[in-house]
């Protein structure tokens, strides 16, 4: 196999682990070099065939009309939303993500750690715990209840296997079929497409969302589709803010008509911590970081060390997403 250049954009605060992971994944099969913001940007592409993109949020179309030699530009995450695409696609330069297969687990047990945090009312209990007043609240047992899952791809697979554990009824919403040997192991109660989107999200007493943000699913969650949840039922979004509708969300919640939230995502981050919605005890709440576990870390990592040797190889590179019809 011939070693290949390759240039790690990264995120400065994050570089542990996500960009050691990747200088130990590739190791010295390649001529790997990190991007140095300090130094001009053209000559530190000079003959460079794979870019690392840490998140696709640092590549500028600067670097982009710098990369002549380019043969991939490989996003180090799933999401690409915030990524310019439309552009690259004009350089002719394939472009790759890490699919949702390698951040499920994490995704996953966000998830659930959600839904059993609003089901035990944690914040009460934390709460009371600081008051000492023991034996409160009373809490909702999972056996018996619907989880909605909106999006049946790798996260969304992963939760239910979790779910599924629990005794919580699955109730899967999907675009595509589902392959028979994932539905012979999870065994959803339910698994349908778009058309049954509302009698899920009407039945569920959880609702959890696992989708890409595009042009089709922004505001997915909106104000009608909130309306159509039970008073007691909560909403779970590990996947992206813009999937909801926050200011439907946000009043839905300050005004009782939603019996909780677990948001991991946001449309807009960092958000204002102080905002009363925040302070609600039915409502629970992470920085992002659903997907920001070791083990995504080092899949990830290991996902893009395996294009750049493809790359070398003269292989086509797996998961691109600038075909038409690519995610």
């Amino acid at each position: 196999m011939r070693r290949v250049k390759a240039l790690l954009l990264p995120v400065k605060r994050l570089f542990h682990p996500w960009c050691e992971d990747v200088i130990r994944a590739i190791g010295d099969r390649h001529d790997l070099s990190v991007f140095d913001d300090t130094r001009p940007l053209a000559p530190q592409f000079e003959g460079v065939e794979v870019v690392i993109d840490h998140g696709g949020s640092v590549g500028s179309r600067a670097m982009m009309d710098a990369a002549h030699d380019a043969r991939l530009w490989q996003i180090l995450g799933t999401g690409f939303d915030h990524f310019d695409l439309a552009y690259i696609r004009q350089k002719n330069i394939p472009v790759a993500n890490c699919p949702g297969q390698f951040s499920s687990i994490a995704l996953a047990e966000t998830a659930m750690m959600f839904i059993l945090m609003l089901a035990r009312r944690y914040r009460d209990a934390a709460a009371n715990f600081q008051a000492g007043v023991f034996y409160q609240p009373l809490g909702r047992e999972l056996h018996g209840l619907n989880l909605g899952i909106i999006g049946f791809g790798a996260s969304g697979q992963a939760l239910g296997r979790r779910a599924k554990a629990s005794g919580l009824h699955i109730l899967a919403i999907d675009v595509r079929p589902i392959e028979p040997e994932i539905l012979e192991e999870i065994r959803p109660d339910f698994l349908g497409g778009p058309a049954e989107m509302e009698w899920v999200i009407a039945e569920s007493d959880f609702l959890s969302l696992h989708l890409h943000l595009n042009a089709t699913t922004r505001h997915i969650i909106d104000a009608r589709r909130l309306a159509l949840m039970k008073p007691t039922a909560c909403l779970i979004n590990v996947a992206r803010g813009a999937l909801v509708d926050e200011t439907a969300l946000y009043d839905a919640l300050t005004t009782g008509r939603l019996g909780g939230a677990g948001l991991d995502v946001f449309a807009k981050e960092p958000v204002d911590p102080a905002a009363p919605v925040f302070q609600l005890p039915n409502v629970v709440v992470t920085p992002h970081i659903a997907g920001v576990t070791d083990g995504t870390s080092r899949r990830r990592a290991a996902c893009a060390a395996q294009n750049v040797d493809r790359v070398a190889q003269g292989l086509e590179p797996l998961y691109r997403i600038d075909q038409e019809g690519g995610r």
